[in-house]
């Protein structure tokens, strides 16, 4: 399978990626497997980045929790793991919660809508996919393919 990763540079070696924000996933390496989605995320702070390409080889020994869809069980996933919980998987792949999605969950955590009106509100955004790798022994499922400088059309 290709797996795709936008950034400001050419990430050979995919490492965890700490940062001041928890994701959605919590903190690892995230990639999908729609290269526009990986662009819009490389070039969306100053118009240039990097698309990269990597095959993935699953490992059945590895604990992968999987989310086919958004669903109650995904949003509370994404709630606790934006609210700083860990879990215990090597790999997580589903949806994303884009920045109108993140703002949802965020209404949703602090109680400014009903979990009723995040899902009234989430079911018109466009597909997205996410997949997480949470482990060194996750990472190593992925093999650099390459990596290409993307530039805004505008």
């Amino acid at each position: 399978m290709i797996l795709y990763h936008g950034s400001k540079m050419i990430v050979e070696s995919p490492g965890i990626q700490i940062q001041k924000y928890n994701k959605d996933f919590y903190f690892g390496f995230y990639c999908t497997l729609f290269p526009n989605q990986a662009i819009r995320g490389a070039i969306r702070f100053d118009g240039i980045g990097y698309l990269n390409e990597y095959c993935y080889t699953p490992d059945d020994k590895l604990r992968v929790k999987q989310f086919p869809e958004m669903s109650e069980e995904w949003l509370d996933f994404i709630v606790a793991c934006r609210l700083g919980t860990s879990h215990g998987y090597d790999i997580v792949e589903g949806p994303m919660a884009d920045d109108t999605i993140f703002n949802y969950v965020q209404n949703f955590v602090d109680g400014k809508i009903s979990r009723e009106a995040f899902w009234e509100l989430a079911k018109f955004k466009r597909p997205t996919h996410q997949i997480s790798f949470h482990t060194a022994r996750a990472l190593a499922t992925l093999s650099f393919v390459k990596g290409v400088e993307v530039r805004d059309e505008e």
